[in-house]
Parts: C-alpha cells; sequence; structure tokens
C-alpha cells in the first residue's frame, strides 16, 4: 500500500473522503477479510463529531449469503461491559447508589470465598476485575450456551470460586463479577439489565436497532443479523450462537455500525446525546475513565505507552501522547472491537462474524496509526504472518497429541477400564460432569453445560483427552484422573491441550470429586 494511505486520514478533520481514499480503505478491508479469512466486516470512523465511514463488507452468514452491511446486527460481547458501567454511573448520579457500596448493600446473599472479601467488595471491584477471580473463572457456568444456572444460581456459587490473587492487587479479567453488577442494577432499578440497558441508554443515544440481549434481537424478528463463523478442521464454517441470557450484563449486547458510530459519538461529546440531555455527570465520567488497577507495559511497544490498565468497564492506555479508551469483545465465532482517543474526538468501531482479533487489529491500527501521524506499517502483513506461524504451531502440536493417543490405544493393558473411571464428579460452583462408557468408547457430559459433551480418549494410564462434539470450540482438553490405591478414580482434573483454547473454557478451575 502507498503511503497516501496513512496520510488521507489526518486531514478527516477538515475534508471528507475522496472517492479514491475510501476505496484504499475498502481495499484494505477486503484484503483483511481474505487474509483471516473472516466471512464479514463492518468499519465505523467518527471524527469531529461527523460519521466520516460506516460501510460493511462480505456476507453476513456463510449459510445465507446475505450481504454484511453498516445495518448488520453483531453481538458486541463484551463491549457491553461500558453499557453496564454508565448504567451504575446514571444509577450514582440519580443517588441511587455508590461505586464505593458494598456488594452486600444490594445483594445480601452474596459471598465470595473470603468472608473479609464477601464483606468489603463493592461495586467498583466488581467492574475493575480486581475483586481477586482469576482470567475467565466461573465462566463455564454460562459458557458456552444452553445451560439451566440462573443469575441467581451464579451469585450464589460465586462463594466456591477460589481466587487466583489476593483482593485488589491484580487485574485478572472476569465476566462473572459483571453477571453481579448487573443483579445490582436489575435490584436498584427494579428492570431486567438488558430492559435498563434498553430504556435507559440505547433508545435516548439513539441507537435505536440495538438490543440488550441476542433473544430480544430474534424475538424482534430481527432478519439482518450475522451468523456465528469459527474455523472447524481448516475451513470456516457457521456455527451456533454462544451467548446465555445469564451473561447479559458481560456481553450481551446486539448492535450494528450505525449505532456504534452513535455510542461513539455520544461518549466523545461527554456522554450526551444529539439532542443535548446528559447522561452522565462529570464526576462520575471522571470515574469511568480513570485508571483503577494498573497492568505492566512493555518497555519497548508501538505507541510509546507508558500505562496501561481498567477503569470502570474500560481498558485505558496511552498512544502517542493521547489518552486511549477501548475494550475488545470476543464470543464463539464472532470478535469486535471499539476504540476512542477522547481528545482527538476520534472513534473507530470493528465488527466481526469471525473469531480472529488480528483482522480488527489490522483495520483499527492501521486507521489510527494514520490520525497519529506514524510512519506506514503493513499491519496486514504483521498479522498475517504471526497468525500463520501460530496456526502451524498449533496444527503441529495438535497433531502429535492425537498421535501420541492414537499409539496409546494399542496398549490395551495400560488403557483406564471402565469400571476405573464410570460415574458422576462433581465441582461445587460448576455441578456434575458424567463419565460414561457406550460400547467400546468412553463419553464426557456436563450437567449445567449440555452443549459440552465428547468423547474420551486414552493418552496415558491416568490421562485422557475429552474431545468435544462440538469442534468449533478449539478446546479438547486433558482429563486427569486422580487415582486411589485400587486403581479407582477419586476424583478429576481437566486443563486444556492447547494455549488457543479460549480462556472461558476455564477447566483448570474445577476440582472435581467422584460421588457416584
Amino acid at each position: 500500500m502507498k503511503r497516501q494511505f496513512f496520510i488521507f486520514f489526518l486531514f478527516f478533520s477538515l475534508f471528507a473522503f475522496s472517492q479514491v481514499e475510501e476505496q484504499k480503505l475498502d481495499q484494505l478491508i477486503q484484503n483483511t477479510l481474505k487474509t483471516f479469512d473472516v466471512p464479514g466486516i463492518s468499519v465505523g470512523i467518527v471524527k469531529d463529531g461527523k460519521v466520516l465511514y460506516a460501510k460493511g463488507f462480505g456476507v453476513s452468514s456463510l449459510t445465507s449469503k446475505q450481504k454484511m452491511d453498516e445495518n448488520t446486527l453483531v453481538g458486541i460481547a463484551s463491549n457491553s461491559k461500558g453499557f453496564t458501567a454508565t448504567a451504575l454511573a446514571m444509577l450514582a448520579d440519580e443517588g441511587k447508589l455508590n461505586f464505593d457500596d458494598k456488594v452486600s448493600k444490594y445483594i445480601p446473599e452474596f459471598q465470595m470465598n473470603d468472608a473479609y472479601v464477601s464483606q468489603e467488595v463493592t461495586i467498583k471491584d466488581l467492574i475493575t476485575h480486581r475483586a481477586g477471580l482469576g482470567l475467565g473463572q466461573g465462566d463455564l457456568m454460562f459458557f458456552p450456551e444452553g445451560g439451566p444456572l440462573t443469575v441467581n444460581d451464579i451469585i450464589h456459587n460465586v462463594r466456591y470460586l477460589k481466587p487466583e490473587n489476593p483482593f485488589r492487587t491484580t487485574l485478572d479479567y472476569n465476566n462473572i463479577m459483571f453477571i453481579v453488577a448487573g443483579e445490582v442494577i436489575h435490584r436498584v432499578s427494579g428492570l431486567s439489565w438488558a430492559e435498563f440497558i434498553e430504556q435507559r441508554i440505547l433508545k435516548p443515544v439513539g441507537m435505536t436497532s440495538s438490543f440488550g440481549s441476542y433473544n430480544r434481537a430474534k424475538a424482534a424478528n430481527v432478519s439482518n443479523i450475522i451468523d456465528a463463523h469459527a474455523p472447524v478442521d481448516g475451513k470456516v464454517v457457521a456455527v451456533p450462537h454462544d451467548w446465555n441470557e445469564t451473561g447479559n450484563a458481560a456481553g450481551g449486547i446486539m448492535s450494528n455500525i450505525k449505532d456504534m458510530t452513535t455510542w461513539a459519538e455520544f461518549l466523545i461529546n461527554g456522554f450526551t446525546t444529539k439532542d443535548g440531555k446528559k447522561l452522565v455527570t462529570d464526576k462520575q465520567i471522571q470515574q469511568l475513565w480513570n485508571l483503577q488497577i494498573s497492568t505492566p507495559v512493555a518497555l519497548k511497544n508501538p505507541y510509546d505507552s507508558n500505562f496501561g490498565g481498567y477503569g470502570l468497564g474500560w481498558f485505558l492506555t496511552d498512544v502517542k501522547g493521547h489518552k486511549q479508551v477501548y475494550h475488545t469483545g470476543g464470543l464463539i465465532g464472532t470478535v469486535t472491537q471499539f476504540t476512542l482517543i477522547p481528545d482527538l474526538k476520534l472513534g473507530i468501531i470493528v465488527l466481526t462474524n469471525q473469531q480472529s482479533g488480528a483482522a480488527f487489529s489490522t483495520i483499527t491500527n492501521t486507521i489510527k496509526d494514520s490520525y497519529l501521524g506514524m510512519p506506514q506499517k503493513d499491519w496486514l502483513k504483521t498479522y498475517g504472518d504471526r497468525m500463520a506461524k501460530m496456526e502451524a504451531e498449533y496444527v503441529k502440536g495438535k497433531k502429535e497429541i492425537f498421535a501420541k493417543s492414537d499409539t496409546f490405544k494399542k496398549d490395551k493393558n495400560s488403557q483406564i477400564k471402565g469400571e476405573q473411571i464410570v460415574g458422576t464428579y462433581t465441582d461445587p460452583w460448576f455441578g456434575d460432569i458424567q463419565i460414561s462408557k457406550e460400547g467400546n468408547a468412553f463419553r464426557i457430559f456436563c450437567k449445567n453445560s449440555p452443549r459440552l459433551k465428547g468423547e474420551l480418549l486414552p493418552y496415558s494410564p491416568n490421562v485422557m483427552i475429552a474431545k468435544w462434539d462440538d469442534r468449533s470450540y478449539d478446546a479438547d482438553a486433558f482429563v486427569n484422573f486422580n487415582l486411589d490405591e485400587n486403581g479407582k478414580a477419586q476424583g478429576m482434573k481437566l486443563k486444556p491441550i492447547s494455549d488457543v483454547t479460549d480462556f472461558s473454557f476455564d477447566f483448570e478451575d474445577l476440582d472435581l470429586k467422584r460421588t457416584k
């Protein structure tokens, strides 16, 4: 790509797109679709109070072949967290709560594993990822979708999650605490989280096509909506929607580029709607966009960033001397990115229907670099080469693991027998996992996550591989049985076979004991 492509954005604040420059951005997005095998992408740019770009590319579904456009609804996933924090800020402005209030004030039954933390944890702790729970810890209670656990069940089960870090010391990204925060909104306002978001935020802001949850969008018979897509055996295919209603406060909103550019304008304009109504006071905005807990930043990085961390519902960092407020979101089969540089009055939004973060990073970084006046960098090649290398290493590693399993299958005498492992195993927060034998095959089934089921393959004398039926999960796991002196399993531990497995498959947080 020519250097002019990286320069023309600098003049957006003065000039609208020329046809030539628009075509250059169009081409970058088309190349991104091909490089990362993404069926559909929509992109929006807001600058100086104007929407400069809002377009869709590719298809919303490989099944229907419907075109992806600026009106196509996408699950924005964890970009919903900014809405949850905004809702709490509105309630704080109304005097109905304070960010430093104890959670137990609104949810008396709420308990964490530590008695002291149970009494001290605040609303602010919930939405800053600093309550002590680990990365994705507890997500299996609602991920993947289809399980029977309710929000109240999840709140009750939090007490069984053993924190990975001391209270308020570490930023460990966690969805469960946002679900608890959503319940605070429900109990204070009398509205469900989705109702509050739609009535108090989406409609006033002007996000007229958006919904507080996937089910609410489907109930409205919306036809222009994506299918999620994921690679299965090297080929991208449509996969089921995977977000439970219980997880809405952490990632439930369905929106499109048209509405998300409106959201960006609203935020950049001081949380003020187009008709001049300010939904959040400056006092609360300061809390939302001020660093609450920090993370280390590499000494050398492309944007000369000096700090990084999390505010209330938003990641924060500095890029070339400018404050950046941003978030990403990911479900099985879709990822999204939302980036603001408030002092430049710049917003960049990328929505996709495939789970390649490299795709949204390529587009966002290219646009952002041009506004920051940075030298040309071919992000498409950088991320393309990186992902190709990672994929090759992953495929090689997976083949080696399954090859070892195939070899061990031949050693019948060393393999685990049915009488050793068949039964029910229980984890206090996740519930029952059943191991059964059907013919010559072993099966694993998770009662509270019914889509999480599959075949157990032999791997070593006390370890098997859970090969899940839904191959889009890319989450096969080692199942390590704790055998007693008689060779009978008393419990088991699970661990993903690969580092590429989504952190929401938090198998390593399970402590399963045999009950039957």
